[in-house]
């Protein structure tokens, strides 16, 4: 049995009308937090949570992982938030920044293979070389596909730098989400996110507010 297999599955009458008490099913514009709430009683509602956040915590996981690992943290990231769903805090509607977390949490396990990955992507000849992997990683981290260069300079970064720089421009989380989901102050995320950029420009030989700066 593999890892997504352990949520659960809920798969309605599409023909029938929604009825949440009765059928699992929540409204499309019920918050995260209710959802979450509600499914510490009717666990097979998380898989609301599932569906509206698994491809994008998946993208984010590729982007920084090599496709196998980052299916695994995917996967990994929904098992651990339903396993800890009884300790969300309902003040947050949205459970973005938590799931953003998890995920983070869960690739810094993998960090030698994370380094390993953009350390590889940096001996490629040419930018055709990474070109598969470019949809998937931080595009907006620079205005070019990951280039050598780029995958290189991501790799000279620290884990914490490169953690809320990625969480900002692949993620595209609010300093205030990343803080959220590093569980730092505010403050620390832009002094992380600005050191990061700074450290990127210099490293590309690019002018100043050329990497990914979103204000």
């Amino acid at each position: 049995m593999t890892s997504v297999e352990r949520l659960p599955v809920y798969d309605p009458d599409p023909s029938a009308p929604v009825r949440p008490a009765r059928t699992g099913r929540a409204p499309e514009e019920t918050t995260d937090a209710s959802i979450i709430e509600r499914s510490r009683d009717e666990p097979e509602v998380f898989s609301v949570i599932f569906d509206r956040y698994y491809p994008a915590i998946h993208r984010y996981a590729c982007a920084r992982l090599e496709p196998g690992t980052g299916d695994d943290v995917a996967s990994e990231t929904f098992l651990a938030a339903f396993d800890q769903r009884h300790r969300y805090d309902p003040a947050w509607p949205s459970a973005r920044a938590w799931l953003y977390g998890i995920a983070t949490n869960l690739i810094g396990r993998h960090r030698r293979a994370e380094l390993r990955l953009y350390r590889a992507l940096g001996r490629a000849g040419t930018p055709g070389e990474v070109e598969n992997h470019a949809d998937r990683v931080a595009e907006r981290v620079s205005a070019q596909q990951l280039t050598p260069a780029l995958a290189t300079a991501l790799a000279a970064l620290s884990r914490g730098d490169r953690d809320a720089l990625l969480l900002v421009v692949c993620a595209e989380l609010s300093y205030t989400e990343v803080a959220r989901a590093l569980g730092i102050p505010i403050g620390t995320v832009g002094s992380r996110v600005t050191r990061a950029r700074r450290r990127l420009r210099t490293t590309l030989g690019l002018p100043a507010q050329e990497v990914g700066d979103r204000g």
